[in-house]
C-alpha cells in the first residue's frame, strides 16, 4: 500500500487510486486468492511485455495464511490443558537450569530460548509429530540445542526422565544427568540429532529428507509421510551452514521437509537485525530459492486491529518498524508501545484508544499463538512440491518478565530471583507454595490428572515418545577376506594406486548378492579424478527426477547416467553437503531401521579440515560408515600446491574417540581394514567409523605376507626383516606411500652403508598409541598389577637399534608413539610447514621425507648409539647431495 506522501508525489494519483479501488472490489466480491491470481497474471503480463521488471521476494509483514483460510485444530484438542501443560513444562524447565545454577555456579545453561519456542514444540508433540514404532517408522525432529531444557520438562512429565536426572542437568559424567544439549552420544537412547552447533542441523536435515527420498526410490525403505522437522533460531540462520543446502531442497522437491525457525529478534549478544526485519529477510531468501514460505508474525490478538484496518495505515506502521524497535515494545510494556508504535499516527493512536496499556501488552506474536502455529503446521504438512519454511515470530525470553523478556541480556540469563519466579508462577499457575519459590521445586502433576492423561493420549496417537533413538537395524552379513583377493595378490608389473585398489574393492561390494544394494558411493564432483567413473553406467547416479536429457557423452562406455534408482550421490562441489549424505546413510540404522553402507570419498585436505565440525558431529551421532581422503599426502599429490596437499588430516581424525584412522600403503592393507570395518560396523554393530586415506601415486604391490592380519588392524606389522649378523641395525617405520621411501631407504642402507633395517609398515599410528595410552591408564590406576605392555613396544620388543619413522603428514602423526618405545632412540620425518607445487620427487626432498633423508636419519640416530661413526652421516649428506644448509620446509 503506497503511503499518503508516496500518492501526493505521483504525477497521477487518481489513476493509482482508480487501480487500489478496483483491486479492492475484487477482494471484497471475488476473494484475496481470486486478487493474487489476477496480480501474478499481470506481473507475468508485465514481464513478458516489459522487458525487465524488477521482482520483489518479500511479501507483506503480516501472516501469510489469512484468518480466514487458518485451518482450526480438531475438535478433540482442549486448549486450556494444552496451555496448562506448556506452563508446566515451562516451569520444569526454569527449575532444571535455575537450580543447576544455585548449586554450582558456572554450570551454565539456557532459559530464554525455550521459553519463546515453547508454543512451537508443544503443537508439534501434540498433534504432529509421528513416533518410530512397530507399525511406522516416524518423523524426524532436530530441536534446536539451546531449546534442550524444554525438551527435558517435557519428558519429565512423560516419566521418561527422572527428577535426579532434571536435578543434575548438565552433570553427565556419572551417567545419572541430562547433557547440556542433544548429544545421542551421551543419551544416546534418548537424542537423535547433534544440532546444538549452530548451522549443523539445517545442512544435516536436508541431506536427511533428500536421503530419505533417495531410500525410497531405490526401493529399500517406504519414506512415504515422514516428515524431518528442523528447529533453529533467527540468529542461526546466519551461519553459512543453515543456509547451505536450501536450493538442494528446493531443486529436489524435498517436499517431506519443514524448517521452522524461531524468530525472536535477538541472538547472543543483542538483536539479529536490529536496523532491518530479519523475517523479511529470511523470506526473500527463502522464496527466491523455491521454498514455500509461511510467516506466522502476528497472533489472534491482532485479528480485530487488522480488520479494522481498512487504509492499511496499520500494516504500513508494521512495515516501518525495524526489529530493534520492535524488541523494545516488548521489553518496555504497553505504555511504550502505545506511545512509539501506535502513536506515530492519530488514526493508529484512536485504535487502541479504548485498550489499556496490558491489553496492548498482551497484543501476541504469531510464535505464541496455538491456532496460528496450528494453522501453519497442518498446511506444512499438506504442502506437496517444495519444502516449507515456517518464520515464527516470537519473545525470546517469552514469560520472564523483569528477568529478561526480550532485552539483550536474555540469552544469557540462568537465574531468577524470587520476584521474578513469582510472577512466572503466578502467570503460569503453577501449585508451588510461597516458601518453597526459594527452592525452585519441579513439579508434576498426579498420573491421573487431566493434563497428565491429555497429555499421555496425544503421544499414543502419535505412536510414542519423542525423541527416541532406537536402533533396531538387524545385522549385515559381509563378506570375508577372500572377496577381495585381487586386491590381496601380487600386481606384477601392473602399477595401481591405492584409489584405484579402492574402486576395485568397492565395485567388489556393489557387487555382493547380500550387501550390495546396502553400499552408498558418496563423491563431491570428483568421481573422475578417483577414477570412479566406470560407476556411473553400473550403478546409475542419483536423481529425483531421473535423466531428463540425454548426456553428451551417451555413445561413451562409461557415460554420465542419472537415475531415480540411481545408487551413487554425487553431491558436486559441496563438501558440507556430501558429509550430510554420508552422516544421514551412516545413521540409517538408529532413524530408518536399516544399515547402509557410506563411503564418503573427498580430497583429503578438504575433509576434515573444511567440514571439521561436522566430522566432529558425525562421532556424537555414532555414524557408521568409510570416510574416504583421496588424492592423499602433502608430497604425494604432486602439483597442487598448499590448499590441496593434506598433510594433517590424521590428526584431526585422531582427535574423534571414534573414528578409526588408516593410512594404509598397499592393496592388500586396504583390503584387510575395510573387510575388518565393515565387521565391526555391521556385522557386530559397534558405532564406529573409518577414516582411509589413499594415494593417487601408482606402483606395484606386493602379495599380501601370512599372518600379518591382526597386525594391520592393530597399527603395525613386520613387513621384511633385515638379515641376521652383527651389523648395525635400524628399524624403520612408514604408512602410506612414502613407506616406499622407507623401503627404499633400508635397502640404500645395506648396499651402500652395510647398515641392516628391520621394516614395518604402520597403517594406524593413531591406533598404534591409542593402544599405548590405554596401557599407560591401565598401569597408572593399577600400580600393584601386572603391566600391560603397548601393541607397538611389544612388536619391537627384541628388535636391535633405534627407530625411525616416515609418513607424508606432518612429523606430530608419527610422534604418537614416542611414549611407548621403552625409551628407544626415535626419530620422526614428516610434512611439516604448508604445501608446494612441483614434482614428487623435489616435494619429497624438500620435505626431508624421501629415502635419502630416511637414510641420513637412521645413520644419525646409529651414530648418537654409537653403532657408526658420526662421519658416515656426513658421507650420506655428500653421497645423496642433501642440502644441509637449506631452511626449514615449516619455517616462516
Amino acid at each position: 500500500m503506497p503511503s499518503v506522501a508516496q500518492l501526493r508525489d505521483d504525477p497521477d494519483p487518481e489513476e493509482i487510486q482508480e487501480w487500489l479501488e478496483a483491486l479492492d472490489g475484487v477482494i471484497e466480491h471475488e476473494g484475496p486468492e481470486r486478487a493474487q491470481f489476477l496480480l501474478e497474471q499481470l506481473v507475468a503480463k508485465g514481464r513478458r511485455r516489459c522487458g525487465h521488471l524488477p521482482f520483489k521476494a518479500t511479501t507483506g509483514y503480516i501472516n501469510t495464511i489469512p484468518r480466514h483460510l487458518e485451518v482450526r485444530p480438531p475438535e478433540y484438542v482442549d486448549h486450556h490443558l494444552e496451555w496448562r501443560i506448556r506452563s508446566l513444562v515451562r516451569w520444569n524447565a526454569i527449575a532444571m537450569v535455575v537450580n543447576a545454577n544455585r548449586q554450582h555456579d558456572g554450570i551454565g545453561g539456557h532459559i530464554a530460548s525455550y521459553a519463546s519456542a515453547c508454543t512451537l514444540y508443544e503443537i508439534g508433540f501434540n498433534h504432529f509429530w509421528r513416533a518410530p514404532s512397530e507399525e511406522q517408522d516416524g518423523d524426524l525432529v532436530f530441536f534446536q540445542g539451546h531449546s534442550a531444557p524444554g525438551i527435558y520438562a517435557r519428558a519429565y512429565l512423560e516419566g521418561r526422565l527422572s527428577e535426579e536426572q532434571l536435578g543434575n542437568f548438565r552433570r553427565d559424567v556419572d551417567g545419572q544427568g541430562v547433557s547440556s544439549y542433544p548429544h545421542p552420544w551421551l543419551m544416546p537412547g534418548f537424542w537423535q540429532f547433534p544440532t546444538v552447533s549452530m548451522g549443523l542441523g539445517p545442512v544435516q536435515a536436508v541431506q536427511q529428507a533428500r536421503f530419505m527420498k533417495y531410500l525410497h526410490h531405490r526401493g529399500i525403505r517406504d519414506t512415504s509421510g515422514r516428515k524431518v522437522w528442523v528447529f533453529m533460531g533467527d540468529g542461526e540462520m546466519d551461519e553459512p551452514e543453515s543456509m547451505a543446502a536450501i536450493g538442494t531442497a528446493a531443486r529436489e522437491g524435498l517436499d517431506n521437509l519443514i524448517f521452522v525457525i524461531n524468530c525472536n529478534l535477538q541472538r547472543l549478544d543483542g538483536p539479529v537485525r536490529g536496523n532491518g526485519k530479519i523475517i523479511q529477510e529470511l523470506e526473500g531468501e527463502f522464496r527466491g530459492a523455491g521454498w514455500n514460505v509461511l510467516k506466522v508474525i502476528w497472533g489472534s490478538r491482532w485479528d480485530p486491529l487488522l480488520e479494522m484496518d481498512k487504509t492499511g495505515l496499520l500494516q504500513q506502521r508494521m512495515e516501518e518498524c525495524v526489529d530493534g524497535e520492535y524488541q523494545a515494545f516488548k521489553a518496555k510494556g504497553g505504555e511504550y508501545t502505545r506511545k512509539h508504535f501506535f502513536g506515530k499516527y492519530p488514526e493508529l493512536e484512536r485504535m487502541v484508544a479504548g485498550m489499556s496499556d496490558y491489553d496492548i501488552y498482551r497484543l501476541n506474536r504469531g510464535g505464541h499463538d496455538p491456532h496460528k502455529v496450528y494453522a501453519a503446521y497442518h498446511t506444512a504438512v499438506h504442502h506437496t512440491g517444495e519444502p516449507t519454511v515456517i518464520l515464527a515470530k516470537t519473545v525470546k525470553g517469552y514469560g520472564m518478565g523483569e528477568a529478561g523478556e526480550g532485552q539483550n541480556i536474555t540469552h544469557q540469563q540462568k537465574k531468577m530471583g524470587e520476584s521474578a519466579l513469582r510472577r512466572f508462577r503466578d502467570h503460569y499457575e503453577i501449585p508451588v507454595a510461597d516458601d518453597k519459590l526459594k527452592e525452585t521445586p519441579f513439579y508434576k502433576p498426579d498420573d491421573d490428572s487431566p493434563e497428565m492423561r491429555y497429555l499421555h493420549e496425544r503421544r499414543r496417537a502419535l505412536g510414542g515418545y519423542l525423541p527416541v533413538r532406537w536402533e533396531r537395524a538387524p545385522a549385515l552379513e559381509t563378506p570375508e577376506l577372500s572377496a577381495f583377493q585381487p586386491l590381496l595378490e601380487d600386481s606384477g608389473e601392473r602399477e595401481l594406486s591405492t584409489t584405484m585398489a579402492f574402486v576395485r574393492a568397492l565395485t567388489i561390494l556393489t557387487r555382493d548378492k547380500a550387501i550390495g544394494a546396502h553400499v552408498v558411493p558418496i563423491v563431491p564432483d570428483e568421481a573422475r579424478t578417483f577414477g570412479m567413473e566406470g560407476l556411473f553406467r553400473q550403478l546409475g547416479i542419483y536423481s529425483s527426477v531421473g535423466q531428463l536429457y540425454e548426456p553428451e557423452d551417451a555413445d561413451q562406455l562409461m557415460f554420465y547416467k542419472e537415475s531415480k534408482t540411481g545408487q551413487i550421490l554425487e553431491e558436486g562441489l559441496n563438501e558440507a553437503g556430501a558429509i550430510s549424505s554420508w552422516m544421514a546413510a551412516a545413521s540409517a540404522y538408529a532413524n530408518h531401521g536399516v544399515n547402509m553402507i557410506p563411503f564418503y570419498v573427498f580430497y583429503s585436505m578438504f575433509g576434515f579440515q573444511r567440514v571439521g565440525d561436522l566430522a566432529w558431529a558425525s562421532g556424537d551421532i555414532q555414524a557408521r560408515g568409510f570416510l574416504i581422503g583421496g588424492t592423499a599426502g602433502r608430497t604425494t599429490l604432486n602439483g597442487e600446491g598448499l590448499q590441496h596437499q593434506d598433510g594433517h588430516s590424521h590428526l584431526l581424525a585422531s582427535a574423534i574417540p571414534n573414528c578409526i584412522a588408516y593410512d594404509p600403503a598397499f592393496a592388500y592393507e586396504l583390503a584387510v581394514i575395510l573387510q575388518g570395518g565393515l565387521r565391526r560396523m555391521f556385522v557386530d554393530q559397534e558405532n564406529v567409523f573409518y577414516y582411509i586415506t589413499v594415494y593417487n601415486e601408482n606402483y606395484a604391490h606386493p602379495a599380501m605376507p601370512e599372518g600379518v592380519e591382526t597386525g594391520i588392524l592393530r597399527g603395525m606389522y613386520a613387513y621384511r626383516r633385515g638379515p641376521e649378523g652383527e651389523a648395525p641395525r635400524v628399524q624403520l617405520l612408514g604408512s602410506g606411500s612414502i613407506f616406499r621411501e622407507v623401503i627404499a631407504a633400508a635397502d640404500l642402507l645395506a648396499e651402500d652403508f652395510g647398515v641392516h633395517a628391520d621394516l614395518w609398515s604402520c597403517p594406524s599410528f593413531t591406533e598404534l598409541a591409542r593402544d599405548g595410552r590405554a596401557c599407560e591408564r591401565h598401569d597408572r590406576l593399577h600400580p600393584g598389577g601386572e603391566p600391560r605392555r603397548p601393541y607397538v613396544a611389544q612388536c619391537l620388543e627384541g628388535a636391535a637399534g633405534p627407530a625411525v619413522a616416515a609418513t607424508d603428514y606432518v612429523r606430530a602423526y608419527a610422534e604418537q608413539i614416542r611414549p611407548y618405545l621403552d625409551g628407544r632412540p626415535y626419530w620422526v620425518l614428516g610434512t611439516d610447514g604448508f604445501g608446494r607445487s612441483d614434482t614428487r620427487e623435489r616435494l619429497r626432498s624438500f620435505f626431508e621425507i624421501d629415502r635419502y633423508h630416511v637414510v641420513c636419519a637412521a645413520l644419525k640416530a646409529l651414530a648418537d648409539d654409537g653403532q657408526v661413526a658420526a662421519e658416515r652421516v656426513d658421507e650420506a649428506i655428500q653421497r645423496y647431495a642433501l642440502a644441509a644448509d637449506a631452511p626449514n620446509p615449516w619455517e616462516v
